[in-house]
């Protein structure tokens, strides 16, 4: 089972997520910023490496959102999701094709990976759709 990390970065009520390249394992869909554990690392060291690598920004991590097993045909994963705070830097381009700040009623107009299916409906538990429509800003 391979350790894995994302963040759930909030502004108010939206949420950052983060569109996979194309030439990489689940290319295209939409994902929480993260990636593996290295050997010797904490959860919370690897995800504020992996926002650095991946966004070039610093994240405070904070608690454990919610953590999940799913069996890819490739790969197993153990998932946690920890909330954090951006502290330094504007979100890049780095890794990801794209980059948007959604709402939990636009969960449904994007294709995530498989294992964030639970956390998406967490989401939507935790933080109910807002009266007022909202529309989501694309970083470039």
């Amino acid at each position: 089972m391979t350790q894995v990390v994302a963040a759930l970065i909030r502004d108010q009520n939206k949420f950052m997520i983060c569109r996979r390249p194309a030439h990489k394992a689940r290319g295209l869909l939409w994902e929480f910023v993260g990636g593996k554990v290295e050997p010797g690392e904490t959860k919370e060291e690897a995800l504020v490496r992996e926002c650095r690598e991946e966004l070039a920004v610093t994240v405070e991590v904070g608690e454990v959102f919610l953590e999940v097993d799913h069996v890819y045909p490739d790969i197993s994963v153990h998932l946690t999701l920890f909330y954090a705070t951006i502290t330094e830097g504007e979100p890049q381009l780095l890794e990801h094709c794209d980059v948007r700040w959604i709402t939990p009623e636009e969960i449904p107009q994007y294709s995530f990976c498989p294992a964030d299916q639970e956390i998406l409906q967490q989401l939507s538990r935790r933080y109910p759709y807002e009266s007022r429509k909202t529309s989501a800003r694309c970083i470039r």
